[in-house]
C-alpha cells in the first residue's frame, strides 16, 4: 500500500503559485489553470503528496473557471472542512495526507451524478495520463478511468 505524505522536498519543488494555493489556501484566477480544459484520460493527484484525488471520467464542464469533478477517486484521500473565510460559508476540500488546499465542494453539480461539484485549483494537482498510471504506481485506478 503506497504511503502518501507531505515532505519538505515536495514543498521545495512547488512553483510560487502552487505554494500559494496549496500551502496558503490560495485560489488561482478563474480560467487560468493548466487542467481547466484537459480532456485526456487519467487521474489527478495531489501535487505535494501524490495521493490520487480525482479521475478524468468524473470531470465535467461546470463553467466556473476551475476543473470540476463529481466525486473523489478515493474518498479517504479528500478531507472536507467548514470554511467561513471571505464572508461566506463553504466546504473546503483538502488532501488528507498532503494537507494541501485543493478548492471547495458545492451542491450544484450534475444531479444525475450525485449533485456535487468539486471545484479544484489546477495548481494543487498533477495529472497522470492513463498510459503512465501503471508505471507511476496508480494501476489500481485504471478501471476508474474512461475515455471522455
Amino acid at each position: 500500500m503506497p504511503r502518501y505524505s507531505k515532505t519538505p522536498e515536495a514543498i521545495a519543488k512547488l512553483s510560487p503559485e502552487q505554494y500559494r494555493v496549496t500551502q496558503e489556501n490560495g485560489t488561482e484566477r478563474p480560467g487560468t489553470g493548466l487542467y481547466n480544459d484537459n480532456k485526456k484520460p487519467g487521474i489527478y493527484v495531489d501535487i505535494v503528496s501524490g495521493e490520487p484525488l480525482f479521475a478524468s471520467s468524473d470531470k465535467f464542464e461546470s463553467g466556473c473557471g476551475w476543473p470540476s469533478f463529481t466525486k473523489p477517486i478515493e474518498p479517504a484521500h479528500v478531507a472536507e472542512l467548514r470554511d467561513v473565510s471571505h464572508g461566506m460559508v463553504r466546504v473546503e476540500v483538502r488532501s488528507a495526507h498532503g494537507d494541501s488546499h485543493l478548492g471547495h465542494v458545492f451542491t450544484d453539480g450534475p444531479r444525475d451524478r450525485g449533485g456535487l461539484r468539486y471545484c479544484i485549483n489546477s495548481a494543487s494537482l498533477r495529472f497522470v495520463p492513463r498510459d503512465k498510471m501503471e508505471a507511476e504506481g496508480y494501476g489500481d485506478y485504471l478501471a476508474q478511468v474512461e475515455d471522455i
